[in-house]
């Protein structure tokens, strides 16, 4: 297999149907759960993503002990997005312990890098969500669902799980905003008049008031 090169900057190869994964994840929960499901492979040296999908497409792993750490996880989601190579995802634990956490990385990879995100309850969901992924790619190998030319189901599903999270929207009423305001940037410039046409006033207040206030 092709090597990356020092700090893992580099493409790297993948071949269909397989994982590479850092070596950080090796007798993880997360890996045990996808060990023959998928084909799963462990690089050294993989600094910028936890897993790789292809060349080209990958996913960052925050952890609860991430969050709770501080916001050490954000170089790396940062060098992803500027990578120039890299469409990435970025996968987050979202529990008791990290749910106060949460909007925090929320709007930092959404809003201010404009990456897709999806929360999870724990790494067997995890391990659930990215064999789905793997699979996906391996029916529909010219489907990529990260290329921003091409976004499809993962993107979508993404942003529709990002929008339930602001308060006072919920799966019903996150299809509906989108509809209406398909990508964060018009969702969040959206006046309240513009929102209540959609959800009310009192949750297009809610709406408001989430984007609006202070970090």
């Amino acid at each position: 297999m092709e090597r990356t090169p020092p700090g893992g900057a580099g493409p790297v190869h993948v071949p269909l149907g397989h994982i590479v994964a850092r070596e950080r994840w090796r007798g993880s929960q997360l890996a045990q759960e996808m060990q023959g499901k998928v084909k799963l492979m462990f690089e050294e040296g993989l600094a910028l993503a936890d897993f790789y999908l292809s060349s080209r497409s990958c996913i960052l792993y925050i952890t609860e002990a991430d969050l709770v750490a501080g916001h050490g996880y954000r170089k790396r989601l940062v060098r992803v997005r500027n990578s120039g190579h890299l469409q990435g995802i970025v996968i987050v634990e979202k529990t008791q312990i990290s749910e106060q956490y949460f909007p925090a990385v929320q709007k930092f990879t959404v809003l201010d890098l404009g990456m897709a995100l999806l929360p999870v309850a724990n790494q067997l969901e995890a391990s659930c969500l990215i064999i789905q992924l793997v699979q996906e790619q391996t029916r529909e190998p010219s489907r990529n669902p990260f290329l921003r030319k091409k976004r499809c189901a993962l993107p979508e599903l993404s942003l529709v799980q990002t929008v339930q999270q602001i308060p006072g929207v919920g799966k019903v009423k996150a299809p509906l905003l989108l509809q209406r305001f398909p990508t964060i940037q018009q969702l969040s410039n959206a006046s309240v008049r513009e929102l209540e046409e959609v959800v009310g006033h009192a949750v297009a207040r809610q709406i408001h008031a989430f984007f609006t206030r202070p970090h």
